[in-house]
């Protein structure tokens, strides 16, 4: 699987590209994407394009942004710099905006391997009031000490994140937070965390009004669902996601004899590496189970090979 669409819906709203002329979209039910065409991404800037929003009437609306293509070369670390400066500088004009999407960009834009992030903690310093947060690529991404009082959703994708956007992530204050949606990625796009590094999580004592879980993209998808017997987290987690990773037969015959997961309300393993009779199982729960998107293993030199679905 790639990333291979843009972003149609983010937090309960739908999502529309946003061109100069156009007018501010209804801010109850849409937020505008303001990215680069194919014909601007060499020659205009993005920062122009958001400015030209800022000035349309009615932009003080505004109660989400989704941030798409910024620049022609994804790679370069000046350029998402100015972005996160463009938008924490236009916080006065944007009283409203209590959702923030960073990064809806396609493969054929950029592989989610190659996408430069900065610190993006400028960003919800200067939106006390936001709620919904997103970004999207792991390179020098930065999160900063963390302490929102209304954030309710964090979701961080990468082919491979970084363990040290994981412990700034477990290290927040975020009292509000309901949905968290980490895409952990593979090693071989440099993935470290490791089961350590996500204990504090499992262990239950962080985020008292956490019902989605989401540990998704992993190439420890098995030893994640292992380590999840027992865990306190599932004492009041609704939603247990982990899609888009490796899962085989091992962890699905863990998740299968962990009681907590009879008690969810949703448990999503799609993309997974599950046998067809293991699926049937999953599927004979008592609860909404996705197992789609059946893999099948490569196999060299006497191993199988399991791949996440978003890596390079």
């Amino acid at each position: 699987m790639t990333i291979n669409e843009h972003m149609t819906e983010f937090a309960g709203r739908d999502v529309v590209q946003w061109e100069p002329g156009e007018p501010v979209p209804n801010p109850a039910t849409v937020m505008p994407r303001i990215g680069l065409t194919w014909e601007e991404e060499d020659d205009a800037a993005w920062t122009d394009k958001f400015g030209r929003y800022l000035e349309t009437p009615g932009a003080g609306t505004t109660t989400g942004l989704v941030v798409g293509q910024w620049a022609g070369n994804l790679g370069e670390a000046d350029a998402i710099e100015r972005v996160v400066q463009a938008v924490v500088a236009a916080r006065d004009t944007l009283p409203a905006l209590n959702a923030l999407f960073l990064g809806d960009v396609t493969y054929e834009e950029s592989e989610i391997s190659w996408i430069e992030q900065t610190d993006v903690s400028p960003l919800l310093r200067a939106y006390p009031q936001l709620e919904h947060f997103g970004v999207r690529g792991g390179n020098n991404l930065r999160l900063g000490p963390i302490r929102h009082d209304r954030l309710r959703t964090l979701i961080v994708e990468a082919g491979g994140l970084p363990r040290a956007v994981v412990h700034e992530v477990l290290a927040a204050t975020l009292p509000q937070l309901e949905h968290l949606d980490l895409w952990l990625g593979t090693e071989e796009y440099g993935a470290d965390t490791t089961l350590e590094d996500l204990a504090p999580l499992l262990a239950g004592g962080l985020f008292p009004r956490l019902r989605y879980l989401g540990l998704r993209d992993s190439d420890l998808t098995d030893e994640i669902a292992i380590a999840l017997v027992g865990a306190p987290i599932l004492e009041r987690v609704e939603v247990l996601d982990l899609s888009l990773g490796t899962l085989s037969d091992a962890g699905a015959a863990a998740l299968l004899a962990n009681p907590a997961i009879a008690r969810l309300r949703r448990l999503d393993l799609h993309h997974h590496y599950c046998s067809p009779e293991m699926v049937r199982k999953l599927q004979a729960l008592p609860i909404e189970v996705d197992v789609s998107d059946p893999q099948e293993a490569d196999h060299w030199n006497g191993v199988d090979h399991r791949f996440v679905a978003v890596g390079e």
